[in-house]
């Protein structure tokens, strides 16, 4: 019985490592994603007339 909850204690913590360094990689993907469109929104804003 102790072994089984040693592995499921195991699996359970692997996958919630996992699941963190998931979504921290997202995370800066959308950042950067943001700063990249940010950027070009602004380059382009002198192109705009009213």
């Amino acid at each position: 019985m102790e072994e089984k909850l040693y592995k499921s204690l195991g699996r359970s913590g692997a996958a919630s490592i996992a699941i963190g360094v998931i979504v921290l990689v997202c995370g800066l993907v959308c950042g950067i994603i943001s700063i990249v469109n940010g950027g070009k929104i602004l380059k382009k804003r002198s192109n705009i007339m009213f």
